[in-house]
């Protein structure tokens, strides 16, 4: 029987144990802090739920404009009554994490896969010692092993977070009281989410940006759009503004730009990316190539540089998505097996950003067909002058679509708005099956519906060859 080893227990352990699993493998997943990860336990669960709070919150700000009204008065102040209880957020936040952990553990325990608690690091390529949370050393043999370590906050020696007041993203759920006001450094999706966030609920948020604008690594005119609305409800984006150092006095923090300027605050969310948990793994040892970042080098079916070694998620630096570690290591588990397995395909991948207005996006980008990588016609249609976007208030926002020239076929796509999360999958469908533009406008959609901007957009990519005509 085939033995594989998973050091991890995130998407990419645990997507990948379960595909092995079901291959007939002798299985063991190896995990040291929890089933799940950071995906769940730290960072994507926890975000996306502190997040669906802030949602409600805008939404009931937003009623008055509906016409819903308080207490019998056409009083906008009276949303004033509405308290954030932040301590009954993150209570609410780490139970259902743990809950999901536990959901994660009882399934691979269902399906035959042996769970071992504890660090793991290679002797070698074929054998996995692990240091047992309860003491003393286990070791492995394996025919194929898995690394799927994640990776954790980045921090820097002139701004260390203290648990309290500075704060890396796994930390902020441990507040119990609303902060005063809020920075968060860092404009990437990470920084972007959490301030948008914390701002829903009605604390002061600036944000820092050492880029021209915010999330530069997503569509300019949806980060366009973000930032809008952001300032518009009160943010202050410092732009083009690196931090230098952050300090603490007290119950007040100071961020010190390179510039010279401060900004004070209450407290500090550190974004400012992540850095692979490769150390002491043996790597080194076991011949496995890593790059200047500390990232395992992966080919396309997850295989690292010593055979029957494979790895998947943020240890690799691929592309730091939940989906995308899953889908690695159950590639990684195909190919080592010998199931039909293809390669990794990121022109295929949709992502989202949780911000307020969501930010969704698939296959190829504005960058790309701007700088000639792909030859594309790109149409965008607000979502402003869709039936049900007027109905529910939404006035920012919009659908984009690239096509290639001539054929028609739908290579990307961005939304902009409310659960654009949701709206992009038929995109994601029309990307990954190369339907044409006019195939994804011919499907039917409801009326009124957000997703009729989505067909509304494709049949402007529509052309008739009139010559055919004469």
């Amino acid at each position: 029987m085939n033995r594989v080893v998973i050091i991890g227990g995130g998407p990419g352990g645990y997507e990948a144990a379960h595909v092995a699993a079901q291959l007939g493998a002798d299985v063991t997943v190896v995990d040291s802090d929890g089933l799940g990860g950071s995906a769940v336990l730290t960072d994507c669960v926890p975000s996306k739920t502190l997040i669906a709070a802030a949602e409600v919150m805008s939404d009931v700000a937003h009623a008055v404009e509906l016409g819903i009204t308080y207490h019998d008065e056409d009083d906008a102040a009276a949303l004033g009554h509405m308290r954030v209880d932040l301590r009954r957020i993150n209570e609410r936040v780490k139970s259902l994490a743990a809950e999901q952990s536990a959901d994660i553990a009882a399934g691979l325990e269902r399906g035959g896969v042996r769970i071992v608690r504890g660090r793991g690091r290679l002797d070698g390529p074929s054998r996995v010692v692990v240091d047992l949370n309860d003491g003393g050393t286990e070791t492995l043999e394996a025919g194929t092993v898995l690394i799927a370590t994640g990776a954790a906050p980045r921090t820097l020696p002139t701004a260390q977070p203290d648990g309290e007041r500075i704060l890396t993203w796994e930390q902020v759920y441990d507040l119990d009281e609303v902060p005063e006001s809020l920075v968060v450094v860092g404009s990437g999706v990470t920084g972007a989410e959490f301030a948008s966030a914390y701002l829903a609920l009605g604390i002061p948020v600036t944000l820092v940006s050492s880029r021209d604008r915010v999330l530069p690594g997503e569509d300019a005119d949806a980060s366009l759009v973000l930032e809008e609305v952001a300032k518009r409800r009160g943010m202050n984006v410092l732009s083009k503004s690196r931090m230098e150092s952050v300090t603490r006095n007290g119950d007040r923090v100071t961020v010190t730009l390179t510039d010279g300027r401060t900004v004070e605050a209450s407290h500090v969310i550190l974004a400012l990316g992540s850095i692979p948990k490769t150390e002491g793994l043996g790597l080194e040892e076991a011949g496995i190539a890593v790059d200047e970042g500390g990232f395992i080098k992966v080919d396309r079916v997850s295989r690292t540089s010593v055979r029957g070694v494979y790895a998947a998620g943020d240890c690799t630096g691929v592309l730091m998505l939940a989906s995308v570690a899953a889908m690695q290591g159950r590639i990684a588990m195909w190919h080592s097996l010998g199931d039909a397995v293809a390669p990794l395909d990121l022109k295929k991948v949709s992502s989202n950003v949780f911000t307020a207005p969501e930010i969704a996006t698939v296959g190829w980008s504005q960058q790309a067909v701007d700088a000639g990588e792909i030859d594309a016609e790109v149409v965008m249609l607000p979502l402003a002058g869709n039936a049900r976007a007027k109905m529910q208030g939404v006035e920012d926002g919009f659908v984009k679509l690239f096509c290639r020239r001539g054929t028609g076929i739908v290579v990307g796509g961005v939304v902009v708005g409310p659960k654009a999360s949701e709206l992009i999958h038929p995109l994601s469908v029309a990307v990954a099956g190369s339907l044409t533009a006019d195939a994804l406008a011919q499907a039917f959609t409801v009326y009124p519906s957000m997703s009729g901007s989505v067909a509304e957009a494709a049949r402007r990519l529509h052309h008739v060859d009139i010559s055919q005509f004469f």
